[in-house]
């Protein structure tokens, strides 16, 4: 989300600096001696993939002339609340190369709770004090994909959640392939329905994550809610290609709103 009245790109230094100010603050917050890791070092993984994702938000952005200072709009309350909860996600990334005989063992599910609150506040930030532009829309689409796919993998990683969960983490990408796909084909897109149920889904994912990341979840229990817990998702996924697709009738969707 943002609240600047101009759009704006993302600059390339912002990404830069970004990573090495999130590399060193695992670097130096988290005692060298619990952060023992597998090839690369945790504070190393989590400043590139911050890096990496704010250069991917900008690449497609540009910051006109008349913006003024684009580090000023990049640092809007609301984008900072977004950028905050970004970091906390590749905190969570960090903990990828660690085992889960850490003694920080609790970070993973500290952080990315952290960054599900932050979620909602930073939309309720930029409809009260700003407008939403597409800088702030590509954060947040941005954020929420990339939590979405590093925290299960820590989760399945330390054994705390099932493979199969990774096949929600991958329906985004499996559906936007596939809509670009069509596109190289020039094939028709149509618009997706319009409908919320997706959102809350997601809500209930994330708040799913959190609670399998934390240390003393149930794991036996995790492991037999997963099936019933991203079903829904996944049909919503299929749901949305397949009208995107042409296959079923947009207009039927609609109505049951």
């Amino acid at each position: 989300m943002a609240e600047k009245h101009g759009d704006g790109g993302v600059p390339v230094e912002l990404s830069v600096v970004g990573g090495f100010i999130i590399a060193a603050i695992v670097g130096v917050l988290f005692p060298a001696d619990a952060m023992t890791h597998w090839m690369f070092h945790p504070a190393v993984v989590a400043g590139c993939c911050w890096a990496g994702q704010l250069w991917y938000v900008g690449r497609k952005l540009s910051v006109t002339p008349a913006a003024g200072n684009p580090w000023r709009y990049t640092f809007g309350i609301a984008n900072t609340v977004t950028l905050l909860r970004g970091g906390l996600y590749a905190v969570v990334a960090g903990f990828l190369v660690v085992p889960a005989t850490t003694d920080l063992v609790w970070v993973p599910a500290a952080c990315y709770g952290a960054g599900v609150v932050l979620d909602k506040l930073d939309g309720t930030v930029a409809r009260t004090v700003g407008k939403q532009t597409q800088l702030g829309t590509r954060l947040d689409i941005a954020f929420d994909t990339f939590g979405f796919v590093v925290a299960p993998l820590v989760a399945v990683l330390w054994g705390q959640l099932p493979a199969l969960y990774l096949s929600l983490s991958a329906a985004r990408y499996v559906y936007v392939g596939g809509i670009r796909w069509r596109r190289y084909q020039n094939r028709p897109v149509f618009e997706r329905p319009d409908s919320d149920l997706g959102k809350y889904l997601a809500g209930v994912q994330m708040v799913f994550i959190t609670a399998a990341l934390v240390p003393t979840a149930p794991t036996e229990l995790v492991f037999k809610l997963t099936p019933v817990v991203i079903a829904p998702s996944l049909a919503v996924f299929l749901r949305d290609f397949l009208v995107a697709s042409g296959r079923l009738p947009r207009e039927w969707f609609d109505r049951q709103r």
